[in-house]
């Protein structure tokens, strides 16, 4: 008879917390670094998570739903839960990448966002849930940025969702991570030391018989057998001039010829730019600050969202990204005005800590929070979230 071991670590987790502590367990330092990421000295990304615990719910203490719903129609789909995957680049934190998010996302009943910087193809990752919006930076010229729309459009995807807001700012005070630009034998051997700490995490790939892949085949050229390396992706975007109010309308335009499927414009942080946005004729904005990956000093997303819902909320949807961690997050930013949120490094977490289902796990566990927060403040749904619900301090909103 086989015994179990009680003390074997159980692969559920409770909280996102938990989450990024296995996965900082798991992965090499350098990797696990560059998932925290943020800018300069941190302000922006601190921020994010912080500006959510400044608001606080009153709940009931009878009168609750036994029932409640949180689905919701987002960019013409009908989601289980308002928490949409947000695109990160180059998910090598574990061997099935995006392809192990996409299929968490169709498993849960949500939307898959995926980048141009992607380490899986926009084919797989269609594959793999159907419901994929296709992210693109400004990079390359047009004739490149249409080709990439027409691949993107022919795999199937459901929305292109179009950033704008990277100013890659650059000296981190407490270090950037060493990020090579290909895994040859030269660097492993080099990096060796710090892998060889995280056994685990080398022996995922190595029964795959795969290696980190640091290239973005989204980017390839027609017939090319691999796209460039990250560091090429970067030089193109680098040398590509920053686009006008006009580029954004002819992107915008160059989609909705070719797939009439919904145009995402994400890392809006200002009302003239919300404004400037629907003047565009994007179908949704995102409020977000790249999660403190754009320039350093720029607001919450969270105290960005009132102010820019209210002025465009009724002419675009809003969706918000940056700082989420718990259900209560999402029902708070659901009250401050936002359709759905967007997700990245909690389920970047979960993804390293237990693939697939780590990715599952994050979502379930924002599942149960949003319930629970939906119970104690006495609603039955999250159509019927409004600011009235939070406790919101003077000074709290930035427009």
């Amino acid at each position: 008879m086989k015994v179990e071991n009680p003390w074997r670590q159980n692969p559920w987790f409770e909280s996102v917390a938990v989450a990024q502590r296995r996965a900082r367990k798991r992965l090499p330092q350098p990797v696990y670094a560059a998932l925290v990421a943020g800018s300069e000295r941190g302000q922006t990304v601190s921020d994010n998570q912080a500006a959510f615990m400044e608001l606080g719910v009153l709940p009931h203490v009878a009168g609750h739903h036994a029932e409640r719903s949180m689905s919701r129609t987002v960019l013409g789909q009908e989601v289980s839960l308002p928490v949409l995957i947000s695109p990160t680049g180059v998910q090598a934190v574990h061997p099935d990448g995006e392809v192990a998010v996409a299929r968490a996302a169709a498993a849960r009943g949500t939307l898959m966002g995926l980048s141009n910087f992607a380490s899986k193809s926009v084919e797989e990752v269609v594959e793999a849930c159907p419901r994929t919006l296709f992210q693109m930076y400004w990079t390359g010229d047009r004739d490149v940025m249409v080709q990439r729309m027409e691949r993107a459009h022919q795999a199937g995807a459901i929305g292109l969702i179009a950033t704008l807001d990277w100013s890659f700012s650059m000296g981190r005070d407490w270090g950037s991570p060493e990020i090579p630009e290909k895994v040859d034998l030269k660097t492993m051997v080099r990096m060796a030391p710090k892998v060889a700490t995280r056994p685990r995490w080398l022996y995922q790939f190595g029964r795959t018989g795969q290696i980190p892949d640091l290239t973005a085949p989204n980017l390839a050229a027609p017939g090319a057998d691999k796209g460039p390396t990250f560091f090429g992706a970067y030089y193109e975007w680098m040398t590509t001039p920053p686009p006008s109010w006009e580029d954004v309308a002819w992107m915008r335009e160059q989609w909705s010829q070719l797939s009439g499927t919904p145009f995402v414009l994400k890392g809006v942080g200002r009302v003239d730019d919300a404004q400037k946005a629907v003047d565009a004729g994007v179908s949704a904005i995102s409020v977000s600050n790249h999660g403190g990956n754009n320039l350093d000093g720029t607001p919450a997303a969270i105290r960005l969202l009132h102010p820019i819902a209210t002025a465009v909320g009724d002419q675009v949807e809003v969706l918000m990204d940056g700082g989420v961690r718990r259900g209560s997050d999402v029902v708070k930013a659901l009250a401050l005005g936002a359709r759905a949120v967007l997700i990245g490094r909690a389920y970047l977490w979960g993804l390293a800590a237990n693939g697939q289902a780590g990715v599952e796990n994050v979502l379930d566990v924002l599942h149960g929070g949003i319930d629970s927060a939906l119970l104690g403040l006495g609603v039955s749904s999250v159509d019927e979230l409004t600011p009235e619900h939070l406790l919101i301090p003077d000074g709290f909103h930035r427009s």
